[in-house]
């Protein structure tokens, strides 16, 4: 079992920056894949950015387009989001997520932290 609790949402004018945190616990949290998604209501959630604990970053190019970073802190177990130049259609629920397999596929990921909101004004 992970447990997952992100935290650092909040308001934001765009253009500024937020950097969300995502703390893991369990047995075995350190050989999982640490996803981030995200979800507006009324449409399907969108994979943002991931990461092994040893490296391997992925990103959602056409979403990010070089605004955000993951990275993590090993000894903490917990990953991060920094998001830079926010536009208001990042506006979204944020979630963590843990992934013990292979590919990296969303529906791979068994473990969901409760989200946090980004709300970013125009």
């Amino acid at each position: 079992q992970v447990q997952l609790a992100e935290s650092g949402g909040g308001l934001v004018q765009a253009g500024g920056s937020l950097r969300l945190s995502c703390a893991a616990s369990g047995r075995t949290a350190s050989s999982y894949r640490m996803g981030w998604f995200r979800q507006v209501p009324g449409k399907e959630r969108e994979f943002v950015a991931s990461s092994r604990w040893s490296g391997d970053a992925r990103y959602n190019g056409d979403l990010v387009k070089g605004r955000f970073t993951i990275s993590r802190d090993n000894v903490k177990n917990t990953v991060y989001l920094q998001m830079s130049n926010l536009k208001p259609e990042d506006t979204a629920v944020y979630y963590c997520a843990a992934n013990r397999y292979v590919l990296d596929l969303e529906s791979n990921y068994e473990y969901w932290g409760q989200g946090t909101q980004v709300t970013v004004s125009s």
